[in-house]
């Protein structure tokens, strides 16, 4: 681990749609550095198929936001107050703007519980 001035709690999701050629799930994938220091880190496969890329990658970002809570709460256990909103990162513009935009669409309300959870937090500003 290096030690910086700079220390920044942020994480990097992303996913594999339908990776899987046996049951054509998602992986999800993600990695958070504290500092510039990778300290978590995860792969998984999705727990069911995901019926568009932007899907897989919304429930990737939703996976990546537990973890920088957890973490929250760990430096927090750690008597480290963790003010400042935590940056999320993600390759997949319609999983984005999913996120930022508040309209519920027919096509993204099997994903409407992760667009919440992941709306919530930003509005909040702790994203």
């Amino acid at each position: 681990f290096k030690r910086n001035g700079n220390v920044k709690l942020e994480a990097y999701t992303d996913a594999d749609y339908a990776g899987s050629i046996v049951d054509r799930r998602s992986t999800t994938g993600y990695c958070t550095f504290l500092g510039g220091n990778l300290v978590t880190w995860r792969s998984k496969k999705q727990g069911v198929v995901a019926r568009s890329s932007a899907e897989a990658e919304f429930r990737a970002m939703a996976q990546g936001i537990c973890e920088l809570l957890w973490l929250k709460i760990i430096l927090e256990d750690l008597r480290i107050k963790w003010e400042e909103p935590m940056k999320l990162y993600c390759d997949n513009k319609s999983a984005i703007s999913i996120a930022h935009n508040p309209v519920q669409h027919d096509r993204t309300k099997h994903i409407e519980v992760d667009r919440h959870f992941i709306k919530e937090k930003l509005d909040s500003g702790l994203i």
